[in-house]
């Protein structure tokens, strides 16, 4: 069954990519025949992309930097939820888990927060294809008014994405500082959720 989900993944990753190069928009389960639970709905959106993906895969992970927008290179080759533990980096003080370069950046923008007197906590970062499901069955699927991406599409799932604490005064100093140290407010609706983008 693993196997499944890692070619449903990297199906999402590739139909992510397209969706942000291609001029006419993929077809979406609404156009498709009425789903009749939430899990025939994802399971449908699932296939979709899976057909698109791959057709426009990368050649190479190598081939840039990031195997495409937002994607680590050296990430790639595991897909979106996938990637095992060894090639995240613990953040220091949590049980949280990020892509190495990310991680660093936000322990520095951390301690530049700390010394202005700013406390930024942390409720969640790198997750597994399996958490990607749970969440986009307990919160919803962002495009229709939920809070969670298209399992296999969060930036969750590179590690490059955190889930913050945020009081208004720390809200204010990320709006203000985050992007010094890479990191950038890019969902409406989520302001506590923070992508590195360096």
């Amino acid at each position: 069954m693993s196997g499944i989900a890692g070619i449903t993944s990297r199906m999402l990753e590739i139909q992510s990519m397209i969706d942000r190069l291609s001029p006419t928009p993929t077809p979406t389960v609404a156009a498709q025949a009425p789903a009749t639970s939430f899990d025939d709905a994802l399971g449908q959106a699932v296939k979709n992309v899976a057909g698109a993906q791959a057709a426009a895969a990368p050649q190479s992970p190598a081939d840039v930097a990031w195997a495409e927008p937002g994607v680590p290179a050296e990430l790639a080759k595991y897909g979106n939820g996938k990637v095992p533990a060894e090639a995240l980096t613990q953040i220091s003080g949590s049980n949280h888990r990020l892509w190495a370069p990310a991680a660093g950046a936000f322990e520095q923008l951390r301690a530049a927060a700390a010394k202005d007197g700013v406390d930024i906590g942390i409720t969640d970062s790198y997750r597994s294809f399996d958490a990607q499901v749970d969440v986009a069955k307990r919160k919803g699927l962002y495009k229709n008014g939920g809070l969670a991406a298209v399992p296999g599409t969060s930036p969750h799932g590179w590690g490059v994405a955190l889930d913050l604490k945020l009081d208004a005064k720390a809200q204010a100093w990320m709006r203000a500082n985050a992007g010094d140290f890479g990191y950038v407010e890019d969902t409406p609706r989520e302001p506590w959720h923070w992508v590195f983008k360096k």
